[in-house]
């Protein structure tokens, strides 16, 4: 049976092979002399999978993501696809290098990136690729690799962004979204060089803070009242202290004006909630014509009028709220959604849909509510899950659904060797190339690795690491010495910790062992000790004051 098993694989893998290095040569004109297939990478922010309707999540009923339904439909959805590090650029970092984020040294956004190391997009440019860029970088350093390139500065603006460019910076009239999706339809129709196969990738600052949509989705679920999430008034009670400690709170951080734009004008300097709030809502207003500001306004002028009256408090406030920023996250989540219709509409009208690899990912996920929360972060399911779809003609069967434990980490591995690109050794991902076309590899992993390392710092998440199997789920917030243990299977929602319990003492033991040993694996000893001067120069005033 085994000997049978390996004869299918070895054709099928025959098969592919055939079909990445492409035999054909084509006469037409225009057309590649190979059929090494092109990879589109479509790259969102802050996308939590459950405000993807093929996910299967809250949001479902509202059809939040038509297109990237659609493109789950031709292609394969993983359903248990993690990131490393639950954070924007340390997750670029990741995808980029197919390394960890010690490794890759970008452990949080306060680093910067070394562009010197390799990349795949480097590794796919040396072996024939033309590769171009467009839209949210966030790594603080030039990219690297790419034959075209047009990034944010930072986190990038919502309305008429600056973008800096090899030749200097240029501000581009419209909303981010369209904008960064229109110069991508651009470079495929009249940039592009036909004779090459080629990486584009598209990185949409959205659905990111503050939430700002376009003007043609600025009213979409006006009439509509979205269904709450059933941890929205999650107390924390028996997570470690940690989490009652944070500061992303829709109740008590999330401000009414620069995330919720109540009263919000270019003109508004009110107080925030908190000393760190985020003002960039009001920065974008400062960016917009006077046209842009009287329509944006006037979109929100009745609502803020009808909560005035109202005089909402407690749980009635937190739930007006939720409805708000919920509304405004999904407005922008459907651009996103719209400018995969539109790119995928492009390869189709190119006559480039059937060698063309599409991968629909975002940076993390991210919390609608869940657990009364905003932001990321945390190792907790809702941010470590991070959307993944791919579609590849010919490779991947239309539908799929694959249930194996993918990461980030994983993604150059992938785009290399769908390219017939080596592989950098040092890369410490695995391709998904065996999983696109089918195959269940005996070996894959049966767990997957968590650091994160930005505390202190905006919302107050302090570091941590972990391992998660299919079942279980074991965190270490060691700046604290605490620790947190959830069976997943009984308690999907992670609301009872099950650290302490003498039931699962043998359980929480193994997985002890394992995370000691995935860590020795990974190669990671970038925790910092309780006892040593930076924790005691940097971390025990926090501490104290928790």
């Amino acid at each position: 049976m085994r000997r049978r098993k390996n004869l299918v694989r070895g054709v099928l893998g025959a098969v592919i092979l055939a079909m990445l290095l492409g035999h054909a040569q084509r006469s037409a004109a225009g057309e590649s002399e190979t059929k090494r297939p092109n990879i589109l990478f479509i790259f969102s922010d802050d996308h939590a999978t459950h405000a993807i309707g093929a996910y299967r999540g809250l949001f479902q009923s509202v059809d939040p993501t038509p297109n990237i339904d659609r493109l789950a439909r031709e292609g394969m959805l993983f359903e248990n696809s993690f990131c490393t590090n639950s954070i924007c650029g340390p997750s670029r970092a990741v995808i980029l290098t197919g390394k960890h984020s010690h490794r890759n040294g970008f452990m949080n956004n306060g680093n910067r990136f070394n562009p010197d190391q390799t990349t795949f997009p480097k590794l796919l440019q040396a072996c024939g690729y033309q590769t171009a860029l467009f839209g949210k970088w966030h790594l603080k350093s030039t990219p690297q690799g790419f034959d075209t390139w047009m990034v944010l500065p930072g986190q990038g603006a919502y309305y008429n962004p600056e973008f800096i460019t090899p030749e200097g910076k240029r501000v581009i009239k419209g909303h981010c979204t369209q904008v960064v999706t229109d110069r991508a339809v651009e470079w495929l129709k009249e940039s592009r060089d036909p004779e090459k196969p080629f990486l584009l990738m598209c990185q949409h600052k959205a659905p990111h803070r503050n939430w700002m949509p376009a003007f043609e989705h600025i009213s979409l679920y006006d009439d509509v009242k979205l269904p709450e999430p059933g941890t929205l008034f999650d107390r924390w009670e028996d997570n470690a202290p940690a989490a009652r400690h944070q500061e992303m709170e829709i109740d008590r951080h999330m401000d009414l004006h620069y995330d919720l734009f109540v009263d919000l004008t270019a003109e508004f300097d009110g107080d925030a909630i908190q000393k760190r709030q985020d003002r960039s809502a009001r920065d974008n207003l400062w960016r917009m014509t006077p046209e842009q500001k009287i329509r944006w306004r006037a979109a929100y002028k009745a609502d803020d009028a009808a909560f005035h009256a109202a005089k909402l408090t407690g749980k009635d406030l937190v739930r007006w709220k939720y409805q708000r920023y919920a509304k405004n996250y999904l407005r922008c989540v459907r651009g996103v959604d719209e400018s995969v219709g539109e790119l995928m509409e492009t390869l189709k009208e190119l006559g480039l849909e059937d060698n063309t690899i599409v991968v629909y990912s975002s940076d993390q996920g991210f919390y609608i509510g869940d657990h009364g929360w905003y932001d990321k972060r945390w190792m907790y399911e809702e941010s470590l899950k991070m959307p993944l779809i791919i579609k590849w003609p010919g490779v991947t069967e239309p539908g799929a659904r694959n249930t194996m434990m993918v990461q980030n980490l994983d993604y150059a591995e992938t785009f290399l060797e769908a390219a017939g690109c080596d592989i950098d050794p040092e890369m410490q991902g695995r391709s998904l190339v065996p999983l696109l076309a089918g195959e269940t590899p005996d070996d894959w992993r049966d767990e997957i690795y968590y650091h994160y390392y930005e505390y202190p710092s905006v919302h107050m998440v302090p570091r941590h690491y972990g391992i998660r199997t299919e079942r279980y789920k074991l965190m270490h917030f060691y700046q604290f010495d605490e620790w947190e243990f959830y069976d997943l299977q009984n308690d999907p929602d992670e609301l009872v910790n099950l650290y302490e319990n003498p039931e699962y003492a043998g359980q929480i033991e193994k997985m002890r062992k394992r995370l000691v040993a995935l860590r020795e694996r990974v190669d990671d000893d970038s925790d910092v000790s309780l006892a040593s001067p930076e924790w005691r120069s940097r971390f025990r005033p926090q501490a104290e004051a928790l």
